[in-house]
């Protein structure tokens, strides 16, 4: 009997135990391939369909790890990686959490950065539920054909913004797919509890919508108020046919992820990792670097540049947590400044649009750090006036780093910290190597996507990476468990808090200012707990003792070992 309750706990499906010989195989949740028991075998009608060694689990991840590794090519990898969930989920997943550190570059960023962009000739089998402004009268039929009905996690997105890829249509599929593979192997929630969904409402990427063989909706991206009513009704579907599930928007368009977080962040459970969760992971990030020098957050000058959901939703992090510490409400502003594609954000230029109004510099404090008339400040103009000791870079242009920038940084403070964030590899804002010698060695640097190591003045440097699988996973765990009714801004901020103080001195002292992501599923734990309590505590969850909260937390991590199956009544009767 399948079931998915408030526990988590997941019975394998029905329709899985009633097959029998190839439509078991063919069942992803329980194929357990050359790993049926002898018991098995004769019980379900495999006999003769496999080969005759019986394997541990254990071996077949040591087999799946070699055909992988045979395998040049990363996106041949992520195709291989892709036809392993597909076959054997079970499998699958504890190929992942056994060997995360190697595979989470291949199942999301850097590589799930091209499969979106080649996703129509690589798809092999297409995964979750897909949802076209031709449907907006039947979303709950769709939503209803995934066959999950005790869905509790839905990572949605529109395909606009991928990574910094921009609108990849149909292939935007890659980022909920690789999340929901990252929440299952991260924190631990059954796959049968997730859902991937896109929101095919066309692209203008040109390139897209003139190849032949391009799998998505092909009519130009939906915009105005016919979008609204779109996301709209699929806002009500969810609510329908999922009324316990948390959403996660992903990879929406600015000013969209904005408008649409506010929107509905009250009327179902759900947040915006672009916005909220990079927010923590780099806040996390911050904290534990200065928690190792004995320095508070407000004391800190910070300048992002990119201004869009990344460097909005940290801008807005840092500063709450600025105002915890007792900072004035001047100093918390003097603390952050931005700049977009056009320069400095400040009071009275043209073009500055209402989501970064609350971090336009004042004429007043334009003077205060010694500006002049003018209008336009570039980073390293910014850089000379402002002195920051935190400088983030969420613009999605490579090379936007200057060596003059940074040099001008490094020469005011003692160990700057310096995030080029933007992703893919390609689009970093700089190399951590160059960060490294352009301080002196000095900086302390994390980044988005992986680098390598550096060597840099006899000694080798950990480049650790600002990646959202510190938080969301364990968000996610904590809200779903602890059955929270909305996923407030707290949530993120003792989320970041936690990861901060999990960071161990060794990592500080490696250059690396992150856990290693082989500890990713106690961080994960230990997130939800903290988030689980901050809803009970701020009232938008059940109260709970922490022992309980504690117990539907655990209750809810799924550890990829096989179950024993037995065959129903109904088989065994057709048998007879």
């Amino acid at each position: 009997m399948s079931s998915a309750g408030r526990s988590g706990r997941v019975d394998p499906p029905d329709e899985a135990v009633s097959a029998r010989s190839r439509e078991l195989l063919d069942c992803a949740a329980v194929n357990k391939d050359a790993a049926f028991t002898e018991q098995e075998r004769a019980a379900f009608g495999l006999r003769g369909l496999l080969p005759w060694r019986t394997m541990t689990i254990e071996e077949q991840v040591a087999l799946e790890l070699e055909h992988l590794r045979r395998k040049a090519d990363d996106l041949e990898q992520y195709i291989g990686l892709a036809a392993l969930q597909n076959r054997n989920e079970t499998l699958f997943y504890r190929l992942l959490v056994d060997h995360l550190e190697e595979l989470a570059p291949i199942i999301y960023t850097p590589t799930v950065g091209r499969a979106c962009r080649e996703y129509s000739h690589v798809v092999r089998r297409t995964r979750g539920v897909w949802i076209t402004p031709d449907d907006i009268d039947r979303i709950p039929e769709l939503l209803g054909n995934s066959g999950q009905p005790g869905v509790r996690l839905i990572v949605v997105t529109d395909n606009e913004r991928i990574l910094g890829l921009g609108d990849q249509g149909a292939g935007g599929m890659g980022i909920p797919i690789g999340k929901l593979a990252l929440y299952v192997a991260g924190a631990g929630l059954h796959p049968r509890l997730t859902l991937p969904v896109s929101l095919d409402c066309g692209t203008d990427n040109e390139e897209l919508r003139h190849d032949p063989l391009y799998v998505g909706y092909p009519e130009r991206r939906l915009r105005g108020d016919a979008y609204y009513d779109f996301v709209e009704a699929f806002v009500d579907g969810v609510k329908q046919v999922y009324p316990d599930a948390l959403m996660q928007w992903e990879d929406f368009k600015q000013h969209n992820a904005i408008r649409l977080l506010d929107q509905y962040r009250h009327r179902l459970p759900c947040f915006n990792d672009d916005i909220q969760g990079t927010a923590a992971v780099v806040t996390a990030g911050i904290l534990a670097a200065l928690e190792h020098r004995g320095e508070k957050l407000s004391a800190q000058r910070l300048v992002l540049l990119g201004s869009g959901a990344a460097g909005i939703g940290i801008a807005r992090l840092v500063q709450s947590i600025i105002r915890t510490e007792g900072a004035t409400e001047e100093e918390t502003r003097h603390a952050v400044t931005m700049l977009d594609s056009q320069g400095l954000v400040f009071e009275g230029r043209d073009a500055v649009q209402d989501d970064k109004r609350p971090f336009a510099l004042t004429t007043n404090e334009l003077s205060g750090f010694g500006f002049e008339p003018s209008d336009r400040y570039d980073l390293e103009t910014v850089v000379r006036h402002v002195a920051p000791t935190i400088l983030i870079g969420t613009s999605g242009k490579p090379g936007a780093f200057s060596e003059t920038a940074v040099r001008e940084m490094a020469k005011r403070t003692p160990r700057p910290i310096v995030f080029p964030l933007s992703n893919p590899t390609a689009n970093s804002e700089a190399t951590p190597a160059d960060v490294l010698a352009w301080s002196d060695g000095k900086a302390l640097v994390a980044t988005g996507s992986p680098f390598d190591p550096v060597e840099i003045g006899g000694r080798t440097q950990i480049v650790g990476q600002a990646n959202n699988v510190f938080v969301f996973p364990g968000v996610g765990l904590g809200a779903v468990a602890g059955r929270a009714r909305e996923v407030t801004d707290r949530m993120f901020l003792v989320a970041a808090t936690t990861l901060a103080g999990m960071v161990p001195l060794e990592r500080i002292e490696q250059g690396a200012i992150y856990p290693r992501l082989t500890e990713l599923r106690t961080i994960s734990r230990e997130i939800a707990v903290a988030v689980a309590r901050e809803a009970r505590d701020s009232g938008v969850a059940p109260m709970a003792a922490d022992s309980e909260l504690e117990a539907a937390i655990d209750a809810c991590i799924w550890a990829p070992q096989y179950e024993c199956l037995e065959p129903t009544r109904q088989q065994d009767a057709a048998a007879d």
